[in-house]
């Protein structure tokens, strides 16, 4: 339980890195030597990637993180040389991660498309409700009554407007 916080990035203010055939859109955490401006209380990274035919990468994810690609369109090999998955549009690859990284080749006739979200795990029950995500039922409950009452941090969620889409 903490101050909520709230963070707006515009996509100009995203990084993007392009490099060999890839490009990097740096939402949250590091890749390819860029670091994103979003804060994150919990060791995130948000990465999209669009890999031109031909290209070949490896992002870094550390150790015991959990992490997923989502393609978005293309198609490409994911993983080490010798434990290659296909990922291909509209299709999710979860990874089990050693810390060596992932690497991705795109072998296709056209670009590949990914986003790929990884995180350090909680290790904490997960209980989710709505919008709200708590670690029990009562504290999701506690939650909607909280917005609901506009008190433990919804004091202003009512009028509360964009700074930037005002």
């Amino acid at each position: 339980m903490v101050k909520p916080a709230y963070q707006e990035l515009l996509s100009k203010d995203i990084p993007v890195v392009k490099k060999d055939g890839v490009q990097v859109k740096v939402i949250a955490g590091e890749s390819m030597g860029v670091k994103s401006p979003v804060y994150t209380r919990t060791p995130t990274m948000y990465l999209d990637f669009t890999l031109d035919s031909g290209s070949r990468m490896t992002q870094a994810i550390p150790s015991g993180w959990t992490a997923f690609a989502y393609v978005l369109s293309g198609i490409a090999k994911f993983g080490p040389a010798d434990h290659q998955h296909t990922g291909e549009a509209h299709h999710t690859l979860v990874f089990s991660e050693d810390g060596n990284g992932m690497d991705v080749i795109n072998n296709g006739s056209e670009a590949c498309h990914f986003v790929l979200i990884a995180g350090q795990p909680l290790n904490e029950p997960v209980v989710q409700h709505g919008p709200f995500v708590m670690n029990t039922r009562e504290e999701v409950e506690q939650a909607f009554q909280d917005y609901s009452a506009g008190e433990n941090g919804f004091e202003n969620a009512t009028s509360w407007k964009s700074s930037v889409y005002s």
